[in-house]
């Protein structure tokens, strides 16, 4: 039986890179994402490895639910979390300008939808566990959280994606607390610029700012770079860290003259 891995918004971007990745290590891997089922993205897929795919949205909860259940009913088992899907606005404002409407959207699915789908599958985790004589070896579970560079670096003309991944640094934190005396390990990934269709509207100016230094790693970031980070850290060889932040940026968080 192989181990299992949730990854949400695996069918693209960075979430593609992820799955793939698991894929390639040996995870079976259930994906929620809200468009319709790609047929031919997962025959290519379902070559590499086991894979399903639960339609619904990570801001409502009762799709929690059938994603959890289904994930169950194929497996039997979870043993890693990567909340991974997110949005932008869909309109760049000016903090000064920006709707209530937007900052509920964003919010909604890239903070309060993962923070309430880490609490059911820790819940599931910790009930299918059973009861523990003291701490396991290994770990229970993993749940990696992808966060962004927007954590601690401003952009005031999108400042509900900003908010929303202070957020998602802090839900990493607490939810690492909480969940270490269970055997779940929970971690953050904070991607830098990849190149994914988010980004795609705004490569002159990124192009730009590599070309001008501003990371030690002068190129765009890829998918299959974060996919590689979230492999190291469910892969269990870190029993003693947690809440811990993996930079995957280029070295853009080094504070330079």
């Amino acid at each position: 039986m192989p181990k299992v891995a949730m990854v949400t918004g695996g069918n693209r971007g960075i979430g593609l890179g992820i799955t793939t990745r698991l894929l390639d290590e040996g995870y079976a891997v259930a994906i929620l994402a809200t468009r319709e089922e790609p047929a031919e993205l997962m025959a290519e897929l379902r070559e590499r490895g086991e894979v399903i795919y639960v339609r619904g949205s990570v801001a409502e909860l009762a799709d929690h639910e059938r994603y959890v259940a289904a994930t169950l009913e194929q497996w039997g088992r979870i043993d890693v979390l990567v909340n991974n899907a997110g949005v932008a606005p869909t309109v760049r404002d000016d903090i000064l300008v920006a709707t209530p409407e937007s900052y509920d959207r964003v919010m909604d699915i890239n903070l309060r939808g993962p923070y309430f789908l880490t609490q059911l599958v820790a819940r599931t985790m910790v009930e299918r566990r059973g009861e523990m004589a003291g701490l396991p070896d290994e770990p229970v579970g993993t749940i990696v959280n992808v966060s962004s560079t927007s954590a601690v670096t401003v952009s005031t003309n999108r400042g509900e994606y900003c908010l929303s991944k202070a957020g998602m640094a802090m839900s990493t934190q607490l939810w690492a607390a909480r969940l270490a005396p269970e055997g779940i390990l929970v971690y953050e990934i904070r991607p830098g610029i990849i190149a994914t269709d988010m980004t795609a509207g705004v490569t002159e100016k990124y192009d730009a700012f590599f070309a001008g230094g501003g990371a030690p790693i002068p190129r765009w970031g890829r998918a299959s770079d974060v996919g590689g980070a979230v492999a190291q850290l469910v892969a269990g060889q870190m029993p003693y860290s947690t809440g811990d932040v993996i930079n995957v940026d280029g070295g853009m968080h080094i504070p330079t003259l």
